[in-house]
């Protein structure tokens, strides 16, 4: 930090001006590049979706590629250039940027703004991981059920634009940081790949262990019924929408983060065992969860509620190995949107052991699923903790003053 201030004192001394998007850059929105437009190789191509899934604070190569022809009809991305995307579902995602820093120009399409500027792009990018062009933002954007950004919006937001030097250097201080928690996260991918090997040889089982389909061991299955986005609240009855399985339960939950006033007979309880049964990949069809809360809750569309005697999460446990994956993806065809249903839950097959050695197994799979996922101890919480102190310190080195009215130095 000491390097910081001293480049600071150096090229800085009476502050920094803060510049408008627009004034530092040339904003070109993006169109088309539709996902069926992807090839297996040819012109490397960012689509904006990939942004928020797979992308960081700077990539030098491409997940996707589109063919010569196509890439003539979309907008190019040179070296340095950086690709924001300007549509969301909520306030939060939207403006997600990168930094192209590969060697090549490549293409991106609509739903972004490809920023050109002549700045550090990776320290224009970490500006806009800030809380500050967070509130910015907020005041910019448009729309309810799908937020919009407008290019000519976006420029109007102000950033802070030191020198060069003073640019590199607030990068070097972060990617350190990033480093420091990608490393952690290595770790912890690692652990829950072990986990997995080991979940799935507890459930290897020999030939004294009987197997059925959740056919036969389902007392009752049914599917819920739309909940709308808007119909969702703080307060109300709670309820489970099927995207909220893929991105927000894991093995097992007893509450629901979503609440709803509407009244539907579509409910589940205790015990009860949800699968998600449309998605956006094969891999993740029919996702599952067992609710052991207390409340009665509805569930939404595209869920399938299963009822049944059996350990609620000793099945939630067996239907996440490797084996009842394949089952459910067993058939099924990619494409933009993946479904399944209740006569395929049905046929899948999981081992039945006794009551007791079913609690055995989750008493063993709750320790392991503890130290990967909980993130109140052992890494999750450590780099839960790296990720907060990151955010405050990656804060306090963009709070620079503007030049007229600078007249402490930046506390960092």
């Amino acid at each position: 930090m000491s390097k910081l201030q001293d480049l600071i004192d150096k090229f800085c001394p009476e502050g920094v001006e803060w510049k408008t998007l627009g004034e530092i850059a040339t904003l070109v929105r993006g169109t088309g590049l539709p996902k069926s437009d992807f090839t297996e190789s040819g012109v490397g191509a960012i689509h904006y979706g990939q942004i928020y899934t797979f992308y960081g604070t700077y990539t030098n190569s491409t997940k996707s590629y589109v063919s010569k022809q196509i890439a003539n009809t979309l907008r190019k991305v040179e070296p340095n250039d950086i690709i924001i995307t300007t549509t969301s579902e909520n306030l939060n995602d939207i403006c997600k940027a990168v930094a192209w820093l590969g060697k090549d120009t490549i293409v991106t399409g609509g739903n972004a703004t490809i920023i050109k500027h002549n700045q550090n792009a990776k320290f224009l990018v970490y500006y806009t991981q800030t809380k500050k062009f967070g509130k910015d933002k907020r005041k910019l954007v448009t729309g309810t059920n799908v937020i919009v950004a407008y290019a000519n919006n976006l420029a109007k937001i102000k950033i802070p634009v030191p020198p060069i030097e003073v640019q590199e250097e607030i990068v070097r201080i972060l990617d350190n940081f990033t480093e420091l928690t990608a490393e952690l996260t290595a770790e912890l991918t690692a652990r829950k790949t072990q986990y997995e090997y080991y979940r799935d040889k507890l459930f290897t089982f020999n030939k004294e262990v009987e197997w059925k389909t959740l056919g036969e061991i389902a007392t009752k299955m049914y599917r819920g019924s739309g909940i709308k986005k808007d119909e969702v609240t703080t307060e109300g009855t709670p309820c489970v929408r099927y995207g909220e399985i893929y991105t927000k339960y894991n093995i097992w939950f007893n509450e629901c983060i979503s609440k709803t006033n509407i009244t539907s007979n579509k409910t589940f309880e205790h015990g009860d065992i949800l699968f998600a049964i449309t998605g956006e990949n094969v891999e993740d069809i029919a996702k599952s969860c067992a609710y052991m809360g207390n409340e009665t809750c509805i569930a939404g569309g595209d869920i399938v509620v299963m009822k049944h005697n059996q350990n609620s999460k000793y099945i939630s446990y067996a239907l996440s190995t490797e084996k009842s994956c394949s089952q459910k993806s067993k058939g099924k065809v990619k494409s933009k949107v993946v479904h399944s249903n209740i006569p395929a839950l049905q046929k899948i097959k999981i081992p039945v052991p006794s009551l007791e050695e079913q609690q055995r197994i989750v008493d063993i799979l709750d320790r392991f699923d503890t130290l990967v996922n909980d993130i109140t101890i052992g890494l999750p919480a450590e780099i839960e903790a790296r990720q907060q102190q990151y955010e405050y310190y990656r804060d306090k080195l963009f709070a620079f003053k503007e030049k007229s009215n600078y007249k402490d130095k930046l506390l960092v």
